[in-house]
């Protein structure tokens, strides 16, 4: 959520900041500036009726002990009146505030200086490429025919089951999806993040902490009878470990990891482009989450994209660095890079990543903030990554590893596995 303070003092930047999303922010933001400053003046009126009602407070404890009972009496009268109208005008105060929550929560994040204008996924900017297209002197498969053919993964069992979108994994498939958890973890912690194992399952304020709500609802799995939400990211509760936090002092870089269980909808999704691995409702994913102190975000964002990297350059898999135009940059982010692997049967890209900096947007919901050296609070910055998103990699691996007799393991995954080739 953006800070009231911002659109005060900058309402003219936000505004024209937003169009880069191709976001008409001028309609809600003046609503937001009329409530606050009816909220203020409410708020101004009430301090004022609390200040008078203290004062008279203390004069009829005087008045009693002077024996002045009439006019003791005649005061507490007059503190009855204040106390209705006090009460009366935290109603309109709060119910300003409801107001102007709302309205802030249909605001996006402002991009950053570096995001470029945009509609769509067609104006992002290949910001790096790196690796060697596959070369096969065969006709590769894709990886849904693969997996069939070593019996990695069966979707037909998993609609059986549960639908389409949910394939389940067999045997060596299976042992896989392991090893690559595994190794994403291992290179996490060996990076300096602290694992943490976090639930499946987040409330409403956690879901709102991060801006998965009220954007992206129709996308989350909800469980009406609990009012709980399956997570679309650990994003979410990694994050909310520091939910309603205050740091005590500037010297701060939290780095956490997790591996979980990923749920979307993706409702509307259809078509050859979903096929197999390409887009699922539930699918792996090991995510890193920073905090970190306003001046070291850009640091640690480098810091962020490079880890990555150096997990596909391990897996021994081409790829190319997007950075996201305005219109295609996810609601809550200021800046976000995408990282696509190329599937050399498919002959297109995947994207298996998204390292985003969110600058205060989600603190500023969490109310995660600091001591500075003032001991004043100051809202954290915060990141995040997939690091890495499984269904995808496992289709480009088994895809661009492929031989005409088996699939060739990464050297990165032997010491995870009882085998280093799938073969019949």
């Amino acid at each position: 959520m953006l800070e009231i303070q911002r659109l005060r003092s900058e309402k003219e930047s936000v505004i024209e900041g937003l169009k880069k999303r191709h976001f008409d922010a001028s309609e809600i933001i003046s609503a937001v500036l009329s409530k606050d400053e009816q909220w203020r003046a409410e708020k101004t009126k009430l301090e004022e009726v609390a200040s008078k009602m203290n004062q008279i407070s203390k004069q009829i404890g005087i008045l009693f002990k002077e024996g002045k009972v009439q006019e003791a009496n005649e005061a507490k009268a007059q503190t009855s009146v204040l106390k209705s109208e006090e009460n009366t005008l935290k109603e309109k105060v709060d119910a300003l505030q409801n107001d102007i929550t709302e309205l802030m929560y249909q605001l996006p994040n402002v991009p950053n200086e570096k995001v470029k204008p945009g509609k769509s996924e067609v104006d992002n900017e290949t910001i790096e490429q790196r690796g060697e297209e596959p070369n096969f002197n065969f006709t590769p498969l894709p990886h849904w025919e693969l997996a069939s053919k070593y019996n990695l993964i069966d979707f037909e069992l998993g609609v059986k089951i549960t639908g389409a979108g949910f394939p389940m994994y067999i045997g060596k498939g299976a042992k896989l999806q392991r090893a690559l958890i595994s190794f994403f973890l291992d290179e996490a912690t060996d990076a300096g993040y602290v694992e943490h194992q976090a639930p499946l399952l987040v409330n409403e304020a956690s879901a709102l902490g991060t801006g998965q709500l009220p954007d992206k609802e129709g996308q989350m799995y909800y469980m009406p009878v609990d009012d709980l939400y399956l997570i679309p990211t650990a994003e979410v509760p990694l994050t909310n470990i520091y939910r309603d936090v205050i740091l005590p002092n500037s010297e701060f870089s939290i780095k956490i990891t997790g591996y979980t269980p990923c749920f979307r909808r993706e409702a509307g999704s259809y078509g050859k482009d979903v096929r197999g691995l390409n887009r699922l409702h539930q699918f792996d994913k090991v995510e890193i989450v920073r905090i970190e102190h306003p001046n070291n975000s850009d640091q640690a964002l480098v810091e962020m994209i490079d880890h990555v990297k150096g997990l596909l350059e391990k897996l021994g898999l081409q790829y190319r660095i997007l950075r996201l135009c305005g219109g295609d940059t996810g609601f809550a982010a200021a800046m976000t890079y995408d990282f696509e692997v190329y599937s050399a049967a498919q002959n297109k890209w995947l994207e298996v990543s998204s390292v985003s900096r969110f600058d205060t947007f989600q603190s500023t919901r969490l109310k995660l903030r600091f001591k500075n050296e003032d001991k004043k609070s100051q809202l954290c910055h915060t990141l995040n990554g997939s690091a890495l998103a499984l269904p995808r990699i496992v289709a480009a691996l088994l895809e661009n590893h492929q031989t005409e007799s088996g699939i060739e393991i990464p050297k990165a995954l032997h010491k995870y596995l009882n085998y280093t080739k799938i073969e019949d």
